[in-house]
């Protein structure tokens, strides 16, 4: 076993995981790979199951069904703590996340608890988003910021790094959300349970292969969320 593990989240991956596998591991001997695939229509956790065949650091977990992000994060979190990894990684299988970065993140969380990448931190890191997305999501930010007073420039991204004593604090068994609100929920509560986080810059491409996972659904859920969250830090029970 490795010292990191990186969970890949898939469904409908085919076209990227047999690219992103390798892209990963080549940058650090010390990162394992967990894919937690949703039983994936297009034969992605085939591909996965054929390059574990002569690699021994990449791991599956297959789901009977679409269960959604945040509960593949989840189920990873836990495989992680299990096998006493000490650094955790959120990162999405399309090449959105760019692999190059992970020596990036692991440089920083050396001084911090929690590394996000930041798509807002010197300016706008989005390439090939149309506006009316672009705008959603930096609006979404700034939402998130009002109410809950997290102060991130990006805490709906999806490319971080958590120390596992991040992870420990957590009661994962409560948490339910999915999507942006996911992303928000998990970093609101390592803000509040006393962790240092911190944001570096990445550059966010749009995917190349395969459709976005981004739904109405998502939205309502996240705009919902941190009013929780704020409600629940409130009275004590996040």
């Amino acid at each position: 076993m490795g010292t990191t593990l990186v969970i890949i989240p898939t469904y409908n991956e085919a076209a990227n995981i047999g690219r992103m596998i390798p892209a990963v591991l080549g940058q650090h001997e010390g990162v394992d790979i967990l894919v937690v695939d949703d039983a994936s229509p297009d034969g992605t956790a085939a591909v996965v199951k054929k390059l574990m065949q002569n690699e021994s650091r990449v791991k599956l977990f297959e789901r009977k069904g679409k269960l959604g992000l945040g509960s593949a994060y989840v189920e990873g979190f836990r495989f992680a703590l299990k096998h006493s990894y000490r650094y955790v990684f959120e990162m999405d299988a399309d090449f959105s996340h760019d692999p190059n970065d992970i020596p990036r993140f692991l440089k920083k969380i050396e001084e911090c608890d929690l590394v996000l990448g930041s798509r807002y931190v010197n300016g706008v890191r989005i390439l090939n988003w149309p506006i009316r997305r672009l705008l959603l999501s930096y609006s979404a930010n700034v939402y998130s910021r009002v109410v809950t007073g997290l102060r991130l420039r990006d805490a709906t991204g999806g490319y971080k790094c958590y120390r596992r004593e991040v992870l420990e604090s957590m009661d994962l068994s409560r948490i339910k959300s999915n999507g942006y609100a996911f992303q928000i929920e998990t970093s609101f509560k390592a803000w509040k349970n006393g962790f240092r986080i911190a944001e570096i810059p990445i550059v966010f491409l749009e995917r190349e292969a395969g459709n976005s996972k981004m739904s109405k659904g998502i939205v309502y859920e996240a705009f919902f969320m941190v009013w929780k969250l704020r409600l629940r830090s409130m009275i004590g029970r996040l």
